[in-house]
């Protein structure tokens, strides 16, 4: 079989071309590392107040992909004994916003969670800084009877709703399962 002259370079082109098409394209996909969260307890760094101070847990960059700081704190007797933390309104009441300012925007409207045996909800805010940015925490809480338990999420990626699954896995881990018991003479 005779081959035409210059087919060859034109396979070898198009070979070329395949091939950095194809490293283009992976290089252009984003990354998705697993995260492996590790969970440390840190000092309260908020000044103490009427709920005392709360629980601190921190997940480096290299565990969670971006730091991570949840805030724990029980509210014994300040949850709405009859329905719960079931609305939106409930939420923003029993939660620790205060925490960051006064001056808030929700991000979306919140979500029903559980945490163990209690319900709850998990909703995302953002607060406006003095340098035109702005903070974002996610405010999450739940109950036990007229008990509420609530954990405030920050992330240094300023999304801390996306970090949502890992925070729920922690949150119904081991380690806040006895200080929920403790917290709530259980």
């Amino acid at each position: 079989m005779l081959e035409r002259p210059g087919s060859a370079l034109a396979f070898f082109v198009l070979g070329a071309l395949a091939a950095a098409l194809s490293l283009t394209l992976k290089s252009s996909a984003p990354e998705t590392a697993e995260i492996r969260p590790v969970w440390r307890e840190v000092k309260w760094r908020f000044p103490s107040d009427q709920w005392g101070r709360g629980k601190a847990f921190r997940c480096a960059p290299t565990a969670c992909g971006t730091e991570v700081e949840v805030f724990l704190r029980a509210k014994i007797g300040f949850c709405n004994c009859t329905t719960g933390v079931k609305d939106d309104p409930e939420l923003e009441r029993v939660a620790d916003l205060d925490l960051f300012g006064d001056a808030r925007m929700a991000a979306a409207p919140g979500h029903a969670i559980a945490v163990r045996w209690m319900k709850g909800r998990s909703r995302g805010y953002s607060f406006p800084m003095s340098n035109a940015s702005a903070q974002s925490v996610l405010a999450i809480a739940f109950n036990d009877h007229c008990d509420a338990l609530v954990a405030t999420v920050v992330a240094g990626n300023n999304r801390p709703a996306e970090l949502e699954p890992v925070v729920l896995e922690f949150l119904n881990g081991d380690v806040v399962l006895h200080w929920a018991e403790v917290a709530l003479g259980l």
